[in-house]
């Protein structure tokens, strides 16, 4: 059974590369031209999410030795991370193919509630993190409009109260859920949907025990653990600034530097900062789209032309990055039948 589920997911991912690869917004030969002037840039780019995925599974480390033992080694761990984001990548919604297979494999090493549990907190946190990225977004923005580097108009005065009541709803949603759990809580929310409501039902009776159990673990590494609980937060949220520097980079290769030096450079990096913290949130609100296709590329668009920079850097950006996804997300794939072992080390 779990190896027809891992083939599934395979197969599933594997497909998703491809409809990605078919779907750049540029023919093959324009598409070599942005990577040949790209150049070195696209090795450091790509190489500098190598740093961001052992961030994450740094993170995702702490909180498994949070509520115990973590027998599984940190390598394994890295590669359930990357196939486990490739394969969000790949699903509508996220989370509908890097969750259930990270459970699945962790699984082979500690009990599943533990897994299960584990993979929750990690995904609550990723996105816990994201709320407060995007709400430091709205604060470095102001600082920079009070400074007047970038526009402040009654149109963005507006946007940016409807993002920072967005952030706040979120992180208050999430403040509860780390206090009372989710388990119990999103199973009883599937179930009001159509179609799912005798499934909840029938769910909840049959795991009701279990789920209380991932609850309590929930609440534990908030309440009780908090040096895991923060250290898993400082990390993501830390890589979400990291992850800034694939735009800083394609900024300096357009010769967007600010007019040089510490404070050209400070300057450049922010605006990078921007341009990635409101595109990821106009991305995110599109994520039932697969591999948020159109949805990115809007964001991007918008972001640097708020920026005071022209749609070539939008468009150059923009391609890179997907260059980027679809390499990590064709390593994530490939990753699922690579070292596969169904015994702990």
């Amino acid at each position: 059974m779990r190896k027809r589920i891992n083939n599934l997911l395979f197969a599933i991912g594997l497909a998703a590369v491809i409809v990605m690869l078919c779907t750049f917004e540029v023919s093959f030969a324009e598409l070599w031209a942005y990577i040949t002037r790209a150049g070195y840039w696209l090795a450091a780019i790509l190489g500098l999410w190598i740093v961001l995925y052992l961030m994450n599974a740094w993170a995702w480390r702490v909180i498994i030795l949070g509520s115990g033992p973590c027998p599984i080694s940190f390598f394994r761990l890295l590669k359930l991370t990357i196939s486990g984001f490739a394969l969000n990548y790949a699903t509508p919604i996220g989370l509908l193919g890097g969750e259930p297979y990270r459970i699945m494999e962790l699984s082979k090493y500690i009990d599943v509630r533990r897994a299960t549990s584990s993979v929750v907190l990690f995904a609550m946190m990723h996105i816990f993190c994201h709320f407060w990225f995007w709400a430091t977004g709205i604060v470095t923005y102001l600082a920079l409009a009070a400074a007047g580097k970038v526009p402040l108009e009654t149109g963005t005065v507006v946007a940016l109260v409807f993002i920072g009541l967005f952030c706040w709803a979120g992180i208050y949603l999430f403040m509860k859920g780390y206090k009372n759990g989710m388990a119990v809580r999103f199973i009883h929310w599937l179930g009001h949907l159509p179609g799912l409501k005798k499934w909840g039902a029938r769910f909840i009776a049959a795991h009701e025990e279990d789920l209380e159990k991932i609850d309590r673990q929930i609440t534990e590494l908030q309440g009780q653990n908090k040096r895991s609980f923060f250290g898993s937060f400082c990390l993501e949220y830390v890589g979400r600034f990291c992850q800034s520097f694939e735009i800083f980079f394609m900024l300096l290769l357009f010769g967007i530097d600010g007019g040089g030096g510490a404070a050209g450079y400070l300057l450049t990096f922010l605006h990078a900062f921007l341009i990635l913290a409101f595109t990821s949130l106009f991305a995110n609100l599109l994520g039932f789209i697969p591999l948020q296709l159109g949805g990115r590329e809007g964001g991007f668009a918008i972001s640097v032309a708020q920026m005071g920079m022209t749609g070539g850097t939008a468009m150059f950006i923009s391609i890179i990055s997907r260059v980027r996804e679809l390499f990590w997300a064709a390593a994530g794939i490939l990753l699922m039948k690579v070292g596969k072992d169904n015994k702990p080390h």
